[in-house]
């Protein structure tokens, strides 16, 4: 067949090919398609990718000054009947009222009215995102007991790199996202991404394992703050009770169902969190460590016991540090410090579904790298500063090693709030994975704009909260299970994938730059090249010399964030054998992992 050479794309830099793919020349809407259809391809997806940007672009960026996104003054831009620059509340009003997740209705959507459902839907702004992100703070109070296990050196090293390495792949997903995501195919979790790269198979994997890993973070929140109130409790109240009382306030505050609503309640989070670490920082420096506290889960107590062990006239060993890797330390005792490093950086996993709900993700950027520097620089001075004052001594939650009961109270409750609002995003997330891949996939359930899908999400949240309860039940071993979350799932999500993502994108978008590949809208024809293992060596080599050694770091980046996760792994498992050899940290138990009387 004799082929005539069209434009690629639309591309501004006038690619041109006439080599087609063959049974690929059709014109389905995208409304049409199935909601995950292996039959559309890149070209596809990135011809639908530039146009939704060109759109966003010609959109002009909110004026948002300093006051507005410390305090969170709503701009005057958004207080306007037709919502952001005039444009979101009537995109609202016009969308169209049927079930998007059933084929046949979907059919039935003009273009228009289908771009609209989805630009119906984009309405947080880079503001909203960066206090988004900044909710995830709950790394700060381990990172003493990090830099306990480490020293000064190579705990300071550990959180500089992997903050770095962290924005980095912040960086390849938003990269990634932007060539991918449009109006017509929307990209609406971390799962869609690898699935438009690597096909079904990936897309099940990384849905699996996000659903898992947010399952389980909110898990690791409910211990953290289980263990919170029953310090509070002076452990007169059954720990098994504990977590149940904060789930059930969950079930009230997860009713919240999109991010822009949330990002006013991460407001208040990002500044309780702030609160709760000066109150500690002020009783670091005014009184003594909680010692009797240090055996059950001091970065001491994990690598020399003999440094936080009293003497015959029961007087403490006094506060030590070290500028290197402890002497007596361990390889595990090191290697779970350097998992909570990995932690801290964990908000990676959430980042698609935050560009998803965004007006224009071309901004996520801003609110990413500033997040970030400001994730560090809490960080990593207020762990050097409680390394400093309590040395061996530092506790895996900083603020329950206080050792004046009102202000650890004071901690502790304002902790169990800030950790209710994280683990309602947390939450949030996790159910929005269900419903889009399991729920409106699979069984066509109605939108979660719709009232039977609020209805839905009514009964769903409770049940998600109730199975997070069980985990947290069933491995009370606060720090132990960090290490597992953060080996099995957070450095995928944040160390792992992303240089994968972006390896993926980058052989595809710049084989089809180079070779004038790419769809043709008009006529519905894909064009590439090369197919096979010739296309993805031909793509790795494409682009230049500068993208090609950027190949081969993503490469080493994410080999080497494997060999990170392997040993991960059997740290995670020796630590959780020594953590379960404490008498008070067992399964679904009345006593408290914090009470000293069950040590004896």
């Amino acid at each position: 067949m004799d082929e005539k050479a069209v434009p690629v794309n639309g591309d501004t830099e006038g690619h041109y090919s006439d080599v087609p793919i063959a049974g690929t020349s059709t014109i389905i809407k995208p409304q049409s398609r199935k909601l995950h259809d292996p039959e559309v391809s890149f070209e596809e997806y990135h011809y639908y990718a530039l146009k939704t940007r060109q759109e966003e672009d010609s959109i002009a960026p909110p004026k948002t000054t300093w006051r507005e996104i410390l305090l969170r003054k709503k701009p005057a831009h958004e207080v306007s009947t037709n919502g952001e620059n005039g444009h979101a509340d009537k995109d609202d009003g016009k969308a169209p009222r049927v079930n998007l997740a059933d084929r046949n209705a979907r059919s039935q959507v003009s273009d228009e009215e289908w771009t609209k459902a989805s630009r119906a839907l984009r309405t947080a702004s880079w503001g909203a995102c960066f206090y988004l992100i900044t909710t995830d703070i709950l790394g700060p109070y381990g990172v003493g007991f990090a830099m306990g296990t480490l020293g000064w050196g190579p705990g300071i090293a550990l959180y500089t790199v992997f903050g770095i390495c962290a924005g980095y792949s912040g960086f390849q997903l938003w990269h990634a996202y932007l060539g991918l995501d449009s109006h017509q195919f929307p990209v609406k979790n971390y799962g869609d991404l690898a699935f438009r790269l690597s096909g079904s198979g990936a897309r099940y994997t990384v849905n699996i394992l996000q659903a898992l890993a947010l399952l389980l973070v909110l898990g690791q929140i409910t211990i953290q703050q289980g263990q919170a109130l029953s310090e509070v409790s002076k452990f007169r109240l059954c720990y098994a009770v504990c977590p149940v009382i904060f789930i059930i306030v969950g079930f009230f505050l997860g009713q919240i169902r999109t991010l822009r609503a949330y990002g006013w309640v991460a407001n208040l989070a990002v500044w309780l969190n702030l609160l709760v670490i000066f109150i500690s920082m002020g009783a670091f420096a005014h009184s003594p460590p909680y010692y009797e506290i240090a055996t059950l889960g001091s970065a001491g107590g994990l690598v020399d016991p003999a440094s936080i062990t009293p003497n015959a006239d029961g007087i403490y060993p006094p506060i030590i540090h070290y500028a290197g890797m402890p002497p007596s330390g361990s390889f595990v005792a090191a290697l779970n410090g350097l998992l909570s490093g990995v932690f801290a950086y964990g908000g990676a996993q959430l980042f698609v579904e935050f560009m998803a709900e965004m007006r224009r993700p071309r901004d996520f950027i801003k609110a990413m790298w500033g997040a970030q520097f400001f994730i560090y620089a809490v960080y990593l001075i207020y762990g050097c500063y409680t390394y400093y004052w309590q040395g061996q001594y530092s506790y895996t939650i900083s603020y329950q090693g206080v050792s004046s009961y009102g202000l650890q109270t004071a901690g502790n409750m304002i902790g169990v709030i800030s950790g209710l609002i994280a683990a309602a995003l947390y939450s949030n997330i996790g159910i929005k994975v269900l419903y889009n891949n399991v729920l409106a996939d699979i069984f066509k359930a109605p939108p979660i704009t719709s009232k039977p899908g609020k209805t839905l999400w009514i009964f769903l949240v409770p049940i998600w909260w109730t199975v997070a309860y069980i985990i947290a039940g069933a491995i009370p071993d606060y720090f132990g299970f960090v290490s597992v979350v953060s080996a099995a799932t957070v450095m995928q999500f944040t160390y792992s994938f992303p240089p994968m993502v972006a390896l993926a994108y980058d052989i595809r978008v710049n084989l089809m730059r180079s070779t004038g590949g790419g769809f043709n809208a008009q006529t519905g024809e894909v064009v590439r090249k090369y197919s096979g293992i010739n296309y993805w060596i031909k793509g790795f080599l494409a682009g230049g010399t500068t993208q090609v050694l950027i190949n081969v770091v993503n490469v080493l980046y994410c080999l080497a964030a494997w060999v990170v996760t392997g040993l991960g792994f059997y740290a995670a498992i020796e630590g959780m054998i020594e953590a379960f050899k404490i008498p008070q940290v067992n399964s679904f138990s009345c006593t408290s992992p914090l009470d000293l009387s069950a040590a004896g």
